[in-house]
């Protein structure tokens, strides 16, 4: 069964239970793979990879929405926005801790010969290539710069 059936088979088991946070979080999950699914020239089916990559984009939006909605002083929004990414989360490949992205980011900086921070595009790109969905953009981001500045 592919990422996107296990979800459609959890929304229904989401409905079936009266859970309304799980439907309309896992509601917007099939909308947006559906609309990327359309987009472009032509329509196509996503693999479980293109699937991850929708859901790691709703995650994102969910934990910006959540920093926004916190700095506007509306903690009960911010709290509901972090249970949808908890459920989302649960889609998602095991994301990696700092100390593993940082030894990831160390032996790929070394082996690269990165050291400049103009060297820094380069250091993302072969860095992603190997945490490849398994670890914040952010976090990677502050780390590659850290190690080279």
């Amino acid at each position: 069964m592919g990422l996107l059936d296990q979800i459609r088979a959890d929304l229904t088991a989401a409905m079936k239970s009266k859970d309304k946070l799980t439907v309309a979080t896992l509601r917007s999950v099939v909308a947006a793979v559906q609309e990327a699914e359309v987009a472009g020239t032509s329509a196509t089916t996503l693999a479980d990879e293109q699937v991850e990559k929708v859901i790691a984009a709703q995650a994102k939006r969910r934990v910006e929405a959540a920093e926004a909605f916190e700095q506007g002083g509306r903690t009960e929004k911010a709290a509901d926005e972090r249970a949808e990414l908890t459920i989302l989360e649960q889609y998602l490949p095991e994301q990696l801790d700092a100390d593993a992205v940082a030894v990831i980011v160390e032996r790929v900086l070394k082996d690269g010969g990165y050291s400049t921070m103009a060297d820094m595009g380069q250091a993302m790109k072969a860095v992603n290539a190997e945490v490849a969905g398994k670890a914040e953009g952010r976090v990677v981001a502050e780390l590659v710069k850290s190690h080279l500045s």
